[in-house]
């Protein structure tokens, strides 16, 4: 049952980030001037890119602070996609309605990994 509840917690997370991403940053990378789609464009998908990668390498790892570390990694690159969409929309690259859609999509993300994130280490405690 756990176990079942740790994927769903994963799942949830990569997500709600991944079925998004595309059709967002399509409405992004449209209105981005050519010179930031290679800048700006480019930071926002690795962010983007390792964001999940961090949740599929945590998931994947055997001891729980293991996982945490990447879990922690993951909310990182969270908060780095929204800096930099926050600075796009600062610099008027950015519509502030897209901004909001996928703020909310990250905080989203951001509350089930923090709590995925104090699961491992509650059961880091307990194994201990």
């Amino acid at each position: 049952m756990k176990e079942e509840l740790l994927g769903r917690s994963k799942t949830l997370i990569a997500g709600r980030w991944q079925g998004k991403q595309e059709n967002l940053f399509g409405k992004l990378w449209g209105g981005l001037p050519k010179e930031e789609k290679y800048r700006l464009g480019d930071q926002l998908t690795r962010a983007s890119q390792f964001l999940t990668a961090n949740i599929a390498e945590g998931y994947g790892r055997f001891h729980y602070l293991d996982s945490s570390k990447f879990f922690s990694n993951a909310r990182g690159s969270t908060y780095e996609v929204l800096d930099h969409l926050i600075t796009a929309s600062d610099e008027g690259l950015i519509d502030s309605k897209v901004l909001e859609q996928v703020r909310k999509l990250l905080e989203s993300a951001i509350k089930l990994n923090n709590g995925y994130t104090k699961y491992l280490k509650t059961r880091a405690k307990s194994a201990s």
